[in-house]
């Protein structure tokens, strides 16, 4: 039964049709376009967050194309299967490179169920750059660790790209600068995800206001080799599961918290 087609409720419930686990990862999925775009990491309607269903199942969701983030709600996104045949929604507005960048991820690392690509001017800037992500502040040292590069490819229109992007995040990779096209984050959680995201374009950021600088003669202040591995140290165990700043567990219900009383609920519907 297409989406369009369940029965909608109020706000929360959950329709006919739909397991209960299916429409909160519906309800999530939905809030973490919603940040994105509140957070400014949005590129018109292109990019995609994906999600692996729970259930016995290989199915995945993501946005249709053409739906600006701040109307994504839960109801209207597209499930698909591994082929990247759409099961629920608009088959016409599926969107094959997507499918490819994410099917690449949840093929190979069931662990890894959410997938979160973007094509913000910071990451573009960082990824044009053949030195990357530099351990210029606090926050790019903390994720050296996690980060990982994936060179750019063209449009992602070819499946065996997929088996080099699994390659290039590697075991502990959590962000991902796509050189020349942007970043992806990935993680455990739908909330962990959307951090990593978070973190990463504020570290590139932080990184392209300070080489904006030179030209009127400033100098970059590096921290040394031993204050950079001392703190990607520390990143690697503060934010992995079970540290201190567990990635997503500790922002989540604010992150939501702040997203309703900005926006409202419509994106539960």
């Amino acid at each position: 039964m297409a989406v369009s087609q369940l029965r909608k409720k109020v706000a929360g419930s959950v329709p006919r049709g739909m397991t209960e686990a299916e429409w909160q990862c519906r309800v999530d999925l939905a809030a973490c376009y919603q940040l994105v775009d509140l957070y400014g990491m949005t590129d018109l309607s292109s990019n995609h967050i994906s999600v692996r269903v729970p259930g016995p199942n290989d199915h995945f969701l993501l946005n249709p194309l053409g739906l600006m983030y701040d109307q994504v709600t839960a109801s209207s996104l597209l499930k698909v299967d591994v082929d990247g045949r759409v099961l629920e929604g608009d088959a016409t507005r599926m969107n094959r490179a997507g499918f490819i960048i994410h099917s690449a991820v949840h093929m190979a690392r069931p662990d890894l169920v959410c997938a979160l690509h973007i094509h913000t001017v910071a990451t573009n800037a960082v990824g044009a750059l053949k030195e990357g992500l530099l351990p210029l502040t606090q926050k790019a040292c903390s994720i050296q660790n996690w980060l990982a590069y994936h060179d750019w490819e063209g449009p992602s229109l070819h499946l065996d790209e997929r088996a080099r992007i699994v390659r290039d995040i590697g075991p502990n990779g959590r962000c991902v600068i796509m050189r020349n096209h942007g970043a992806m984050t990935v993680g455990t959680s739908i909330p962990e995800a959307f951090v990593w995201a978070q973190r990463l374009e504020t570290a590139c950021r932080y990184q392209v206001a300070a080489l904006s600088q030179l030209g009127a003669g400033m100098h970059l202040q590096m921290p040394s080799k031993v204050l950079q591995k001392r703190t990607a140290e520390i990143g690697s165990k503060t934010y992995a599961q079970g540290g201190m700043m567990n990635t997503g567990t500790l922002e989540w219900k604010s992150l939501l918290v702040k997203l309703e009383r900005e926006r409202g609920t419509s994106y539960r519907t």
